[in-house]
């Protein structure tokens, strides 16, 4: 997959240039992961050197019986929830926008802020399915080895969570 193989086996010889290359190919989607299960940028930068930091730890531990991404966004994702477990008063970054905008970019912050505070209020099974379907791109299938639950679960899941998540963004009557 686009050199990933011979960049692996680099990694595993212990070449850091490698592993640079590697996952920068996944970082936008790495960091998305981060972002959206710690609900902000400080616990994702976190979560994010932590992830890179066991990803290199563990290379030599890869055997590629899966997506070298999927591995990487698996290994985000536990380090996202880690990082929101040990940081439970999680305090979503706060934008001030002052009293009333009519500005479309204020809105999508806005809207953006709205949706990581909806994320944030939803318990860590539900957002680490949605967030790995929604922001990682994985499949079901995928979803389910990851977490260790059956497929149906994993639907079950991300089901709930979206209902959550359109239940907390509806606007207020």
């Amino acid at each position: 997959m686009n050199g990933d193989e011979e960049l692996i086996e680099r990694c595993k010889a212990g070449d850091a240039a490698a592993f640079g290359e590697l996952v920068g190919r996944y970082r936008p989607r790495t960091w998305a992961v981060c972002v959206q299960i710690t609900g902000n940028t400080h616990d994702a930068e976190d979560a994010l050197q932590d992830a890179l930091t066991a990803a290199w730890q563990n290379i030599g531990k890869f055997r590629g019986s899966a997506k070298f991404s999927t591995w990487l966004h698996r290994i985000a994702a536990n380090a996202s929830l880690a990082t929101v477990r040990r940081r439970r008063d999680v305090v979503v970054d706060e934008i001030d926008l002052g009293a009333h905008t009519d500005s479309p970019v204020a809105d999508r912050v806005v809207d953006v802020d709205a949706v990581r505070r909806a994320l944030a209020d939803l318990p860590d099974e539900y957002r680490a399915a949605v967030v790995l379907r929604e922001y990682a791109q994985l499949s079901y299938a995928e979803i389910a080895e990851h977490l260790g639950i059956p497929v149906q679960t994993v639907k079950s899941r991300i089901n709930r969570a979206r209902t959550r998540l359109v239940e907390a963004l509806a606007p207020a009557e």
